[in-house]
């Protein structure tokens, strides 16, 4: 199993850098409107209702991800490709780089109404409130934390739990985009979703954080202004886990992130995080070459992870 696994898990995340997102029909689309017909029946003001719509959603996808798995199981060929696939349906690397090297290049050639209409692509905050250094900087923000969310969380989860691994842990991450934010409406009702979510990114964002420091050199930032940024000012932010890589990655690229952060539901006073200047284009463009180094790091660790995995596995 081990050795499927980690094979399924490099050919998905080679998949994901060569073929992208898939073009129509995406399997994280098509929850995203399942989830939505179900909380229309079961959303009601009450965690409760919100812990129901969590367990029956990410439950079903986790049971769903172990028949497949279950399937193919004593079969390596099956094994890897049924990983690989599950891979590259569940990661957002391709993605993720492409809208932010766009951002840069909308950002660097003075087109804020273009960078305004991208960004909704990257984040939930109101783009009509932004000027360009607050573009630049909810950009690098949303490229840091989605490298963990979208690139090393899901390649961990794939690494240590397979394919079910893979598929819970982007339903959870789905819900949590999509109910998990302290509106009226979901402030009680999407409360397990995030909940989980800060769970299952627990360790992946730490994780994330380290492959930040470790990788700052090869875009020419700072590997000990990384790891001093991380360690000093993470805790402060209000997430346990975006502050972890996003501090990360004010360090390594030496800017300033945090601040007044202004939602569609609403407007957060974030802490600092970095004592260098504010981003501008060009640190989008090394954010996003910092995500691409860091995703390579993560598929080489998960790889490792799933082989130990399966060795273990085989031994008990």
């Amino acid at each position: 199993m081990g050795a499927g696994r980690a094979v399924g898990l490099v050919l998905g995340v080679a998949a994901d850098a060569v073929l992208g997102d898939p073009r129509r029909g995406h399997p994280v689309a098509a929850f995203g409107r399942v989830a939505g017909a179900v909380e229309r029946v079961l959303h009601r003001d009450h965690r409760v209702a919100g812990v129901a719509h969590t367990a029956l959603l990410v439950g079903g996808v986790a049971l769903a991800g172990r028949a497949v798995e279950r399937a193919s199981r004593g079969n390596l060929v099956a094994e890897a490709a049924t990983t690989a696939v599950a891979t590259w349906v569940v990661l957002g690397g391709a993605s993720l780089a492409a809208e932010g090297t766009a951002m840069g290049r909308e950002l660097n050639a003075g087109e804020v109404d273009a960078a305004r209409e991208r960004l909704p692509s990257l984040c939930g905050r109101d783009p009509q409130r932004l000027d360009t250094a607050g573009l630049a900087r909810a950009t690098v923000e949303s490229v840091a934390e989605n490298t963990s969310d979208a690139v090393v969380a899901p390649l961990l989860w794939g690494a240590v739990a397979g394919v079910p691994g893979l598929l819970a842990y982007r339903a959870a991450n789905t819900l949590d985009a999509m109910v998990g934010h302290r509106s009226p409406r979901y402030l009680r009702f999407g409360w397990a979703s995030a909940r989980l979510d800060d769970v299952a990114n627990l360790v992946p964002s730490r994780i994330a954080a380290l492959l930040t420091t470790a990788g700052a050199p090869v875009v020419g930032g700072s590997a000990p202004q990384a790891w001093s940024t991380w360690r000093r000012d993470a805790a402060a932010h209000p997430s346990p886990n975006a502050g972890q890589v996003e501090a990360a990655f004010a360090g390594a690229l030496e800017i300033r992130l945090g601040g007044r952060t202004v939602y569609r539901h609403g407007v957060e006073d974030r802490p600092v995080l970095g004592d260098g200047r504010a981003p501008d284009a060009g640190h989008v463009t090394r954010a996003v070459e910092l995500s691409r180094v860091v995703g390579a790091g993560a598929a080489l660790l998960a790889a490792v992870v799933a082989l130990f995995a399966g060795r273990r596995s085989s031994r008990g």
